[in-house]
This record gives structure tokens, sequence and C-alpha cells, in this order.
């Protein structure tokens, strides 16, 4: 069997995203997800210049070899385009030989570990009345465990939080520039710990919360926000402080028992090296989209298992229905699965990208299809077109460009 054919397409069902599809010499195909949220022709162009070329005459089964020859082939390795591009070649292959086996990817990484894999949903409001609702409406669609985001008084746009019957997850503005939002730390947070003391007054002390200061906070000011917090025993706090400094954590973790989830915008493993050694996190965040695919994906999560640390896939409406499908199936296999973030997509993407995972009572399952379960109606991408769109840019009062 060989790959005889690489096609890369782009369609804004919704959102942008980028689909990498393989097609092998007897006629099977594999899918792989490359969006890069914001960046996207970046990664076009790695894949359609640079790898497209590579692939042709490969044997698909080979897929440990082909990602180490994309990876250290390079020579100009990591870096979120790079394993963007590396990503979608490795899980369009892991769908071709799920096809050619007949089986879910998740039996050829070992079989299920559990029955289904808890979900949590997004709830925001502009206030706290807002997140209220919010918070019920996420309820009322099956979710049993929640990501608490609210705006804050005198900003004017804070990350997570969406006028009201806005989607649950930020879409790019299609504009000529990104849009400004604002930030004070200070009112952050002052605001924050009275939030989750009303939330929990409102819902109990059993539903799971969690929250993402998404990278904005020093580690000390994070330290003071996990103990502030450690009262209304959150299942974690997301992003605290900018994790590239990994010993910086360990301030934050001197400080609070709030536990901690890391790495979202992480693309390897050695991102991580002292986080998991030293036990300075409890959650993994990557996106099998954003870390190479699968097989290292796998890998970072064996690791952390060693140092009692659980999985949590980025799970975003900017990773596309063929991303989503390729964690699911991970998350279903190891044995160290945590919980995994789904906002789920717009019903244009669900027509584009038909997928076999459900979503039931809380809880997804990546479904019995072979391969990851997922197929692109290419005729009706086409009616999608590509459009510029870029995420938010921060900046504080002052006007420095802050972490948004």
């Amino acid at each position: 069997m060989k790959i005889v054919d690489v096609k890369v397409v782009v369609t804004r069902p919704g959102r942008n995203f980028v689909t990498l599809k393989l097609t092998t010499d007897d006629g099977l195909t594999g899918l792989g997800d490359a969006t890069l949220n914001g960046r996207e022709l970046a990664v076009v162009s790695y894949l359609r210049d640079h790898i497209a070329p590579l692939l042709i005459g490969l044997d698909p089964h080979r897929i440990e070899d082909t990602w180490q020859y994309l990876y250290r082939g390079a020579y100009w390795r990591r870096g979120p385009v790079t394993m963007a591009a590396i990503a979608a070649v490795d899980v369009a292959l892991w769908d071709i030989k799920g096809k050619v086996a007949g089986l879910p990817l998740y039996q050829l990484l070992g079989g299920a570990s559990r029955d289904r894999l808890l979900a949590y949903g997004h709830a925001s409001g502009q206030d706290t009345p807002e997140l209220l609702d919010s918070v019920r409406a996420r309820l009322a669609e099956g979710y049993r465990a929640i990501r608490i985001q609210t705006g804050v008084p005198g900003l004017k746009a804070v990350y997570g939080v969406h006028t009201k019957g806005a989607g649950s997850a930020p879409v790019p503005h299609q504009q000529a520039r990104p849009r400004v939002e604002d930030w004070d730390t200070r009112s952050y947070l002052s605001h924050m710990p009275g939030v989750f003391e009303t939330v929990r007054h409102e819902f109990g002390p059993e539903l799971p919360l969690l929250h993402d200061a998404h990278h904005r906070l020093t580690p000390l000011q994070a330290a003071q926000l996990g103990k502030d917090l450690e009262p209304y025993r959150l299942f974690w706090l997301e992003d605290c402080t900018p994790a590239e400094n990994q010993d910086a954590l360990r301030l934050v973790r001197q400080h609070t028992t709030t536990p901690l989830a890391i790495g979202e915008v992480f693309n390897t493993i050695h991102d991580y090296q002292t986080l998991l050694t030293d036990q300075l996190i409890d959650y993994v965040r990557s996106a099998v989209t954003h870390f190479g695919g699968v097989t290292p994906l796998r890998k970072l999560f064996d690791l952390a298992a060693v140092h009692q640390i659980k999985s949590a896939v980025h799970g975003p409406e900017d990773i596309s229905p063929v991303g989503m499908a390729a964690a699911l199936h991970l998350d279903l296999a190891i044995h160290n699965f945590g919980i995994q973030e789904y906002s789920g997509h717009s019903p244009l993407a669900g027509e584009v990208f038909q997928h076999a995972y459900t979503f039931t009572d809380g809880h997804l399952h990546p479904g019995e299809a072979p391969g990851i379960g997922v197929d692109m109606d290419e005729s009706l991408a086409e009616t999608y077109p590509y459009e510029r769109a870029y995420l938010p840019v921060n900046r504080l009062h002052d006007g420095t460009v802050h972490d948004w």
C-alpha cells in the first residue's frame, strides 16, 4: 500500500478549518486536522509546499517512522505551525490504519479503558446573573462539569465571555486587524472569588467547576488566585500563568492546593518536562491537533501517568470535528484520562464533517466506525470558502499589550 494523493482542504462552515486528506493506491482515505486558529494559511503552505511532496509513495502503515521523518528530517523542529502540520499527517495515517483493520482507532491503541468520557462545557456571562443563566443552560444540555468565565467590572471585553445568545467559544473576527480587549489584573483578582461563592451557593458543592485564567497572571498573582479560590473546591484552575518558564509553577504550587491545568499552547513533550517530573501540575491540556498528533500525545500521557497527572485534551470549537474525534479515541484508550473539553461545533460544521462520536448525558464516546469515524463532504466544504480572521489581542488600561 502506498500514498498516492495528498490534498489540503480549507473551509469555513462557521469558522476556518484546515483538513488534510491522504489517499492510498487502493482507494482508502484518511483525514487529519491542521487548524491553527488565526494562522491557518501558514499551516496550509507548510503542508502543500513542503510536506505533501514527501508523502507520495510512502507506506501509510509506517506511522512512527513517518512522524520521525517529518519531525527530525526538517531540522527546524517544534512550533505550532510545524506540529499542526505533522499532527494532520499522523491522524490521517491512523485513520487509514483503522480502516484497513476495520476497527475504531481506540481499539488499535489498546482498547477502551472506560465506557464513556466526562466532558465539560463553557458557561459565561457579562455579569453574574447572566453567568448563572448560562450555567443553567449548560446543565439543561446535560453537562456535568462546567467552566466558569465572567465579565469583570470596569472591563469592556474579557476572554471567554460572550454576549447573550452567542456561542460558547470565541469566534475570530473578520476584520483588517484583531479586536482589542482590555484588562486589569487587580479588578479580576478582586472579582473572581465572589463569583465562585455565588455559583457555589446557587448550584451546590458537588458540581465540578473549572476556570481559565488564560495566561494573564504572574506566578505570585496566580498563587493568590488559587489560594482565594480554595474554599470553592475547583476541579481546576487553568493556565494560571505563562508556563514556558516551567520553574515558575513552583511558587504557585507552594501556595495553593487548587488543582492546576496547563498546556494548550504547548507543542512538544519538552515543554512539560519539569512540570511533569516535579508534579507541578495536575492535568495536561495539549490538543492532538497542535501537539503533532496521536503518536506523540500518547507518549506525553504515558509520561504524565507515571507522575499521577491526568489528561485533559484542549477541545474548543477551533479544533475541527476531525481533531476532536482523534482526541476522543485517545481519551478512551489511555488509563489516566481526566476530562475532555467540549463546546461542540456549529450545525454547518457537523454537515461538512459528519462524525460518529456522540455527546450524551454529559459524556462523549468516539463511536465504533473504523478509523477516527469522520467523513468530510468536500463538495459542501467548497461552498464555505476561507475568510481571513483574527483572535483578539489584549491591552492594559495604559495601552500596554498583555497576554490574551
